[in-house]
């Protein structure tokens, strides 16, 4: 690694870029110097090896931590991406079928409606299920099996296969379960992750932290406050379907209560349960790791899982219109694919991952062998 990176006024930028990387780290750099952010890390492999690795600025805002190496942080939704390898992880172990119902692995939930939904469908956020009606705690989040009985319960709000919305929180717990139902040893899925994965990839991961998390050295969140804080950022339409208490858009985002404060994922307890869409936690680094062993082959990922991630989305028959956020998209097998709204990876959109609130974002580009974060 060579081109050590400098100081700025935001504290310590630290890291290392392969040569040809430089913008990559002025980039990086002008975050902090332009842009007030707090503080940060990316991560990018390449065929397999580390080309970018790079921390800056401050961990807590309040005491001037600053961010070290090993600073994990909580990713909002791009855990619905790390979440997604372990789906596909188990597919290719031949546990279950993209194409299969739901509900030949997981019977309850053909309840109200859901028996012909696939499990293409309810992981591309087509199956109609972004809001959760039974009202959860973060307490009963820690019980699978009543988590499990109240996704199955909830009576989709479309056709499956004819509309699309984020299902910002609930897809998580469908995935869990789902894999929970497949896998031989009936783990959750943020067990699954730990032992299939994260254990021997070395990664610095997790979805529910285990009980001896050094919560010292987690970054801590600094929420935006009141709606009128993103009035800045976020398109018109979104904003007001946020604030309104009875709009899908916002019941998606308010089961458990406590979601709708980001600060809470801050909380040791929030961060102990299972929400596979939203509270992973870990660096930057591990993110991108993963994304990199998911291509070339260290994952365990067999060519037609690696194809399915990779080929073109299946979309929705009634259009891109994403009935929660407001807005075209493109979704398939757990991630956002590519479009001209959305562009990463090359230009054959061969590329998947998920983004999150904060900034955050991690995929993977067959196309030119890259796993980001």
């Amino acid at each position: 690694m060579i081109d050590r990176i400098g100081s700025d006024r935001a504290g310590i930028v630290g890291g290392d870029v392969d040569e040809g990387y430089g913008p990559v780290a002025d980039a990086f750099r002008a975050n902090f110097s332009e842009r007030d952010e707090l503080g940060a890390a990316c991560a990018v492999y390449r065929d397999g090896r580390r080309v970018v690795d790079l921390w800056g600025g401050y961990a807590d805002g309040a005491t001037r931590r600053r961010w070290s190496e090993h600073t994990p942080i909580v990713v909002f939704s791009t855990t619905k991406g790390v979440a997604s390898l372990a789906v596909a992880h188990a597919h290719s172990r031949g546990l279950l079928d993209y194409d299969e119902r739901v509900a030949a692995y997981w019977p309850e939930f053909a309840w109200r409606g859901k028996d012909r939904i696939t499990v293409r469908q309810l992981l591309s956020h087509q199956a109609g299920l972004p809001v959760i009606d039974v009202p959860l705690t973060i307490a009963d989040l820690a019980d699978l099996d009543l988590v499990a009985a109240a996704v199955a319960l909830q009576q989709p709000m479309w056709p499956a296969g004819t509309r699309h919305g984020y299902h910002g929180i609930s897809l998580g717990w469908y995935e869990g379960e789902l894999l929970r139902r497949v896998d031989h040893q009936h783990r959750s899925l943020g067990t699954y992750f730990a032992q299939e994965i994260a254990g021997p990839l070395g990664l610095d991961f997790w979805i529910g932290i285990p009980p001896d998390f050094d919560l010292e050295r987690r970054a801590t969140l600094v929420g935006r406050g009141p709606w009128s804080a993103l009035l800045g950022d976020t398109p018109r339409r979104l904003l007001l379907a946020l604030m309104n208490p009875r709009s899908p858009t916002r019941r998606s985002f308010a089961n458990p209560k406590d979601m709708l404060v980001e600060t809470n994922l801050n909380r040791p307890d929030v961060l102990a349960v299972e929400m596979p869409a939203a509270n992973g936690i870990g660096t930057p680094r591990a993110v991108a790791a993963a994304y990199s062993a998911a291509l070339d082959g260290r994952l365990g990922l067999t060519r037609p899982t690696l194809d399915a991630l990779s080929q073109p989305a299946q979309a929705p028959s009634e259009g891109l219109e994403d009935v929660i956020l407001k807005e075209p998209a493109l979704y398939s097998l757990g991630y956002l694919k590519p479009t001209a709204s959305a562009p990463f990876g090359g230009g054959a959109d061969l590329a998947f991952g998920t983004p999150g609130n904060g900034g955050s974002f991690g995929f993977a580009d067959p196309e030119t062998a890259i796993g980001y974060c």
